[in-house]
């Protein structure tokens, strides 16, 4: 834009992204990396550091182009009408940790709190409601049927036979609701339908294979009507219900034993006396303090597919030298220490709100939906409840059944619904590459494809399908769905593949 000033931001959990780009004196800016590379001036160059942050992360932090840039949560950019552009945060996310427990005040809060978010998403269009198995999504459809003067639809979809579990669970709570409820199975050739159509429609390649459930979910909520739903992502990490929360509980306790009873008697017993034991429960003893004498930031990057990889058998040589592996940790390190908390659980759910949610999730779900022809809302991302999350005791989060949120839930939900835990949207992409040969050679097709743009060495690719998926489907088959997808995004921007290409031929020649 020229000749004016100009403010642009992002809602507090940049719910909808916003990329931006100066070109000369014009700021460019879109909604999508697609939409903005539409403009003769912004950068069509694709950043091999982008690459590699996205197999870190399961998604792109930022853009996948040189040059752009991607409001954070709470971040506006104004441009002045002198031409000088000026990036800050209206608003950042600061846990209060000093408030009491439990109280029947915060759980009358939470469930006022979760109306008014709901209130604010129904509108004039009809909405349904995308049911996880969990509390939170069945806590929206509770709360829009007590607001509306029909029956909520609700939506849930399930894998194959080890989805029918999940699917009786969701069933259940949709019956003591009293929701009009639909469910659909899908399992590997219905994964291979939607995958590349999935590649095409995401701006960025699509690290999330729960894309792939919220897609079939949408086609079903269109074909009974519906043209909005709403979903429950950010409330686990909101009220600390992922289990990786209770396990910082658990280190944080080891933590405070006194450190003469951990120096002079466990350590020693562990790692000395019983330093040979590699199965049973002196090994995960020895593991689970190996790992509480960890910092935290460098236990997190632990946590991180990609670290379980050595760089050298992934990557191949001349690409490495066009990025820093020690980038995307010393990113999560960052964000980390700049997070507004000292207790070690927020900081974790500060997090997964930038990452796990905000970079990966919302994206997806965002895309999927969109694919189908329905819009996407995020109540419990709202930005009041996301403040009324940020002033509870960590304790309240991170304390089993009876913490705040399933306690607080009980007022709207059924007792078992209010405490069951959720199975999730997240297919079986491993046990169905195994199984499906159609899935399987569209997988093998593109990460042959991609081993010959000089990303990923040729033998990874070749033990990743033919020796390292029998062994751990779940773990190499998330692999294999990041590498695939990152092909697959390729192959739809044809446009992309020259600019990686000349970047490993550069390498090539510094290194000759």
């Amino acid at each position: 834009m020229n000749g004016a000033a100009t403010l642009l931001a992002v809602d507090r959990c940049a719910t909808r992204p916003l990329y931006y780009q100066l070109v000369g004196h014009t700021l460019v800016f879109a909604s999508s990396v697609d939409a903005l590379v539409l403009h003769p001036g912004a950068g069509r160059e694709v950043d091999p550091q982008a690459l590699y942050n996205y197999l870190y992360f399961h998604a792109v932090p930022g853009s996948i182009y040189r040059g752009h840039k991607r409001l954070a949560p709470g971040e506006y950019i104004h441009i002045q009408q002198s031409g000088r552009l000026d990036r800050g945060r209206y608003w950042r996310l600061r846990f209060q940790e000093r408030q009491p427990p439990v109280r029947p005040d915060l759980k009358h809060e939470l469930v006022d709190t979760a109306k008014h978010a709901v209130e604010a998403c129904l509108g004039q269009q009809r909405t349904g409601v995308m049911l996880g198995g969990g509390p939170a999504s069945a806590a929206l459809a509770a709360i829009a049927q007590r607001i509306g003067s029909e029956r909520v639809r609700t939506y849930a979809v399930g894998f194959g036979d080890s989805g029918r579990a999940g699917l009786d669970q969701v069933h259940q709570a949709a019956r003591l609701i009293g929701t009009a409820h639909h469910e659909r199975v899908i399992g590997p050739a219905d994964a291979a339908d939607a995958i590349v159509r999935l590649a095409a429609a995401c701006d960025q390649p699509c690290g999330d294979p729960a894309a792939l459930a919220a897609y079939h979910c949408a086609l079903l909520a269109r074909e009974s009507g519906a043209q909005r739903l709403l979903s429950g992502v950010g409330a686990a990490e909101l009220f600390g219900r992922r289990a990786c929360y209770t396990r910082q509980l658990r280190f944080a306790r080891y933590e405070r034993l006194p450190s003469a009873l951990r120096q002079l008697l466990i350590e020693p017993l562990l790692f000395q006396l019983a330093r040979r034991v590699r199965h049973g429960p002196l090994a995960a003893a020895r593991e689970f303090v190996r790992q509480s004498m960890m910092p935290v930031p460098a236990r997190l990057h632990r946590l991180q597919l990609l670290s379980r990889y050595p760089a050298d058998e992934v990557f191949a040589r001349d690409f490495l030298m066009l990025v820093d592996p020690t980038a995307p940790p010393a990113s999560l390190e960052q964000a980390w220490w700049l997070t507004q908390a000292r207790d070690p659980v927020n900081r974790m759910l500060a997090l997964d709100l930038l990452y796990r949610v905000g970079e990966r999730a919302l994206p997806a779900l965002d895309r999927a939906l969109d694919m189908a022809g329905v819009g996407a809302q995020f109540p419990w991302l709202d930005d009041a409840m996301v403040a009324f999350a940020a002033r509870l005791d960590p304790a309240c989060k991170v304390a089993g059944p009876d913490a705040l949120f399933a306690s607080a839930l009980q007022s709207v939900l059924p007792r078992r619904v209010a405490r069951a835990h959720g199975c999730g949207l997240t297919p079986p992409i491993g046990r169905w590459l195994l199984g499906n040969a159609r899935l399987k050679a569209l997988a093998f097709d593109n990460l042959s494809a991609l081993r010959r743009r000089g990303i990923i060495r040729a033998s990874f690719a070749d033990q990743l399908m033919s020796r390292r998926l029998a062994e751990d489907p779940h773990r190499h088959g998330r692999m294999v769905w990041l590498l695939m997808m990152l092909e697959l995004w390729f192959a739809e921007r044809k446009s992309a593949a020259p600019a990686i290409a000349a970047h490993v031929r550069s390498a090539e020649e510094i290194r000759g």
